[in-house]
């Protein structure tokens, strides 16, 4: 794994927090740490997206996931499936998300909000106001409003990610579900 821009050191104390954390240092972070008050600034607004709570983990999840296959992403569906675990979320589910259209095991809901996901994701936009009432009616407004934002992050994650050529880190590795191919792409290819 080979990003575009080099790592930078990070003082030694968000290293092992880190690492107690997560069991590794995100290579995200390490990019982005070459500018650290813009590494500092997205992991504050990280860890405040985070913390929100209007709108179901597991709906944002397969958002970020939905987002993640759409713009290829591997490290973001990688991190997604450890999080999926460590937050209970059902894996399973997790793992069908790349190819959630084909998939049985979603809702209707988790399917809207994955093709809210997608649409967002699309250039330009393809929100339909039919999608968006249902989700309004369905979710309300303070989490259709958390969701859009959400995937707002999702698409800025993923796409810097993408940019800077970091690709899977191995997180998932502690789910016990493969990690699921892009759209269009072998797993090896997703994930290497």
């Amino acid at each position: 794994m080979t990003s575009r821009i080099p790592k930078a050191e990070l003082p030694t104390e968000m290293r092992d927090n880190l690492i107690k954390q997560l069991g590794m240092v995100p290579e995200p972070v390490e990019v982005i740490f070459n500018n650290p008050d813009v590494a500092i600034s997205n992991m504050e607004f990280s860890a405040k997206v985070g913390a929100w709570n209007a709108a179901d983990a597991s709906l944002k999840t397969f958002a970020h996931m939905a987002v993640a296959a759409q713009v290829g992403c591997s490290w973001c569906l990688d991190i997604n499936y450890f999080a999926a675990m460590n937050e209970n979320l059902d894996l399973a589910k997790a793992g069908q998300v790349p190819r959630w259209r084909e998939s049985e095991v979603f809702t209707p809901l988790e399917r809207e909000v994955m093709e809210y996901a997608e649409a967002m994701t699309n250039t330009p936009t393809t929100v339909t106001d039919e999608l968006s009432a249902s989700l309004l009616d369905r979710l309300g407004p303070a989490a259709l409003v958390e969701l859009t934002v959400f995937i707002g992050f999702a698409n800025l994650s993923t796409r810097t990610n993408t940019a800077h050529g970091i690709t899977s880190q191995g997180y998932s590795d502690a789910c016990e579900i493969p990690l699921a191919a892009l759209p269009g792409k072998s797993p090896a290819a997703s994930t290497a």
